[in-house]
């Protein structure tokens, strides 16, 4: 009809629920293309993340043999400058690779048992709190429990949680920290490879394998 001051009450309204449907549905296809859109985006991308972590993963899986086997042949040669080198470089005119080793703590197996006595700690310390698991506290707890890709724990993490002492103020969380110290005696070395290019002024860029650092 193309007068609607001809239409009835009943017709208006009719007009209008049909308006309001038309509109309904073109919101529902919106927002179903929008998810539709936003589903295959993501996947594409995981699927290229998981292909580019495992791709570093195995590029470091081969630094660390190929650069522990040069390294044998460096103190054949005896290129290193004492016999229990660690650290060094190794370089041409283009290239230039540096291998840095450092002690770093770590625990031994009495961190594992005071690790999944303070997850049972924090499960029972949110019941309590008025916001649960989004309580800050408890979510920055969780956080520094967290392994590395070795299933190790990391010190600096685990120091942090000494702070949070006396903010939880309980003795169960105090003995599972004096457990923490306990069980920190033994000391790793973390060795991390560092590469270079020469650049067009003879200096030397670093070259990152995280693109956020490119």
């Amino acid at each position: 009809m193309d007068n609607i001051s001809n239409l009835s009450t009943e017709q208006l309204e009719q007009l209008l629920a049909q308006r309001k449907e038309e509109e309904r549905q073109a919101v529902e296809e919106r927002r179903k293309a929008y998810e539709s859109t936003k589903a295959e985006f993501l996947a594409a991308m995981a699927t290229r993340t998981h292909e580019v972590v495992s791709a570093v993963r195995a590029f470091h899986d081969v630094v660390v043999k190929e650069t522990a086997a040069f390294y044998e042949l460096m103190r054949d040669y005896g290129a290193l400058r004492v016999a229990d080198q660690r650290g060094y470089i190794i370089q041409n005119d283009t290239f230039k690779i540096e291998v840095r080793c450092n002690k770093v703590k770590t625990f031994d197996e009495r961190a594992d048992i005071a690790a999944g006595r303070l997850i049972e700690f924090l499960n029972s310390w949110i019941k309590g709190r008025d916001h649960g698991a989004e309580d800050p506290m408890y979510k920055l707890a969780m956080t520094m429990l967290e392994r590395n890709r070795n299933g190790d724990l990391d010190y600096k993490s685990i120091s942090k949680l000494y702070e949070l002492e006396q903010q939880f103020n309980d003795p169960e969380y105090s003995d599972i920290m004096r457990l923490f110290k306990e069980s920190n005696v033994v000391e790793g070395t973390a060795m991390n490879f560092y590469f270079y290019e020469r650049t067009e002024m003879g200096g030397w860029r670093r070259l990152e394998p995280s693109f956020n650092r490119m």
